[in-house]
């Protein structure tokens, strides 16, 4: 299928309309693929993969899983009779996509009649990158002209004002640098007037200097400078060089993250309010990288179609979820998905060939009739389920769901990893992309890697290694991109390579990929600063809080106990309302971890209050300039008071 602009309505489908049973996309026939045939003579004529640069060299052998698992896929297609509905992509007019971006982005004020009335959006615009900056700029200018075009009445703002509009009436940006405007990511460093003026510096970005000069290793992923930046410094060095290599699983590098003192941060550690601005953030960097590496960006939008309302195959993961949620309160993960994974692993992990071999398709078409009926009920007799017929059933599941795991919007941006340049900006670009998915959808898909990497823990006795797992799970989970479209062979050939290359790094890297990068967190704090900031410049506001303040000391006066009184300097007060010692101050040392603090207060124990384990509760960091944040125990507590001071620190369970 092709994925070219211009207005249209493109029909996604699992599996092309004249397939048959045992057909293999771009005429391939069943056995054509074999363990035991001269795959070299079977690829298409002038077919060549790139071994270099993003993706790692998979010999013809190799792809036999692949084939394999889209031949049984088209079987179990064969097998039902029912016909499924299409999902419709809507592709908008030049313009349209632009727009639709700012809304996500959380910058929809940059056009149309309330422009330039946001001074949220203006606090933003205020923490973002260089790269980031020109991001906005070229959507902001595709839809300025498209409004004109449209001959809009109302006021279209010029780009350059927009973000002249960051500046305080002193003429500094909001960390005292000196301003100036960038009009594009190739004439950065000319003023208005065509004269050349000072680097664009912001809050969050590193002089180009640093940048330069900051040791880095081919298998460090420094999170604390934007990614684009990375690529950009990169991409102008006349020394930085792209890696390149292929081979096999054990060559794959082995990235790390450094030490970050101030505490690594998690998806699901940070407040709703905080990971608003953190999708927003990261919507915009992996839109830079892509624009910085020459990748087109591209969200797709499903249009609305009817779908199932119930059950629990083809039915929406949201809908599901909340079927679940009647029965067990505060699920997260679909109840059928939990169940197939742990009956897989009820016999062994060890059973050769798991996930490979395919469970019979009539009789895995009968056990999804009868989980439908009686799942819900508790009467579905489990005993009768294969172990492979669980792994069927369970790669159903995520086939046969409306929109893919992966969703309509990023799914294109998830395969096009494959075409960045280095392994570690694919990486990069995997990170962003596990962040813009919906909850739902991200928590299903960490449990399905994790599990994945589990069957892999046994590649000895099930001779299921990473590639091999990766073979088979990439159709499964990229089949919504039409492997049945009129693309000529080679091109399907390299795009099953690639998308079992993308598979590979999200299941080898899964626990780089639910971080979120330090520089996204930087620019929260700043922007939660800079929103107070200008909160602050209302007079109205000023007397409001002025008042509130005055009444809110006159009240603690009166509440205040001796143990409540200010703590000196490097000193914190820590709360443990849950904890049998429910407040203690502590002395801040270069060597104090936020896991020793929880230590502390679980060694003084109570018969009063329920003894909680160590890891059940967490030291949690709270207001100041971050709106609340999990940390980990390696967190240096005196590294991290410098960073926010004004915080309350509060030791709590983490809410599941």
């Amino acid at each position: 299928m092709s994925w070219r602009s211009g207005s249209r309505a493109v029909v996604l489908t699992a599996y092309h309309p004249s397939s048959r049973a045992g057909d293999v996309p771009g005429g391939r026939r069943s056995g054509q693929y074999t363990m035991n045939h001269d795959h070299s003579k079977k690829i298409p004529d002038g077919a060549s993969f790139d071994r270099s640069g993003s993706q790692d060299s998979l010999d013809e052998l190799s792809m036999d899983d692949y084939w394999k698992e889209l031949e049984n896929i088209h079987e179990t297609r064969g097998n039902n009779h029912e016909e499924r509905v299409a999902l419709v992509v809507k592709e908008p007019d030049e313009g349209e996509l632009e727009e639709e971006w700012l809304k996500e982005a959380g910058l929809s004020n940059l056009f149309g009649e309330s422009s330039g009335d946001s001074l949220e959006s203006m606090v933003f615009l205020s923490t973002l990158t260089r790269t980031q900056k020109a991001a906005v700029e070229k959507r902001v200018e595709t839809v300025t002209q498209t409004m004109r075009k449209r001959n809009k009445q109302h006021q279209i703002p010029d780009v350059r004002d927009i973000f002249r509009l960051q500046n305080d009436s002193k003429g500094r940006v909001c960390d005292g640098s000196e301003p100036s405007t960038v009009r594009t990511s190739e004439n950065k460093n000319e003023t208005h007037d065509g004269t050349k003026g000072p680097n664009f510096s912001l809050g969050t970005d590193e002089p180009k200097s640093l940048l330069e000069d900051m040791p880095s290793s081919d298998t460090d992923i420094n999170l604390e400078i934007s990614f684009a930046e990375q690529a950009a410094n990169l991409k102008d060095s006349s020394v930085g060089k792209m890696y390149k290599g292929g081979g096999g699983d054990t060559l794959l590098p082995n990235f790390r993250l450094p030490k970050d003192k101030t505490g690594t941060t998690k998806i699901g550690d940070l407040a709703p309010q905080d990971m608003k601005k953190v999708y927003s953030l990261a919507l915009i960097e992996l839109t830079a990288l892509y624009d910085i590496l020459g990748t087109e960006f591209k969200q797709q939008k499903a249009v609305k179609i009817k779908t199932k309302d119930s059950g629990l195959f083809g039915v929406p993961l949201s809908l599901l979820l909340e079927q679940d949620q009647k029965k067990v309160p505060g699920t997260k993960i679909p109840l059928i998905f939990q169940k197939l994974i742990a009956q897989i692993e009820e016999t062994t992990l060890e059973t050769e060939g798991l996930l490979r071999i395919p469970g019979v398709a009539t009789r895995v078409k009968g056990l999804c009739q009868e989980l439908e009926a009686k799942f819900y009920e508790g009467t579905f007799n489990w005993e009768n389920v294969k172990q492979h017929d669980a792994a069927s059933l369970l790669k159903l599941f995520i086939r046969e769901l409306p929109q893919p795991l992966l969703t309509v919007e990023y799914l294109k941006a998830f395969q096009d990893v494959q075409n960045l340049p280095t392994r570690k900006q694919q990486l990069q670009a995997l990170n962003l992309l596990v962040i813009l998915l919906p909850e739902a959808n991200r928590d299903t898909l960490k449990v399905l890697l994790e599990f994945l990497q589990r069957v892999i823990d046994h590649r000895d006795k099930n001779k299921m290694t990473l590639k091999n797992v990766a073979m088979v799970m990439a159709p499964n989970l990229f089949t919504f991109h039409g492997f049945g479209s009129k693309a000529i062979e080679q091109r399907e050939f390299v795009m099953a390579a690639g998308t079992a290359n993308v598979m590979r790094f999200m299941i080898q890297y899964q626990k780089l990929l639910w971080t979120i990068p330090k520089f996204i967190v930087n620019q929260v704090r700043k922007q939660n600063t800079e929103s107070q900031k200008k909160e602050k410049k209302d007079k109205a506001m000023k007397k409001l809080l002025k008042k509130m303040a005055y009444d809110r000391e006159k009240h603690e006066k009166q509440e205040k106990t001796p143990n409540d009184t200010d703590v000196p300097q490097g000193v914190i007060r820590v709360q443990a309302p849950h904890l049998s010692k429910v407040s203690m101050a502590i002395q801040l040392t270069e060597e104090l971890k936020a896991g020793d603090i929880v230590a502390r207060f679980l060694s003084q124990k109570s018969g009063n209050v329920q003894t909680l384990k160590k890891e059940e509760v967490f030291l949690y960091e709270i207001g100041g300039n971050i709106g609340e944040r999990c940390l980990d125990d390696d967190t240096y507590m005196k590294d991290l008071y410098q960073l926010n001071p004004n915080a309350e620190w509060v030791i709590k369970p983490k809410q599941s």
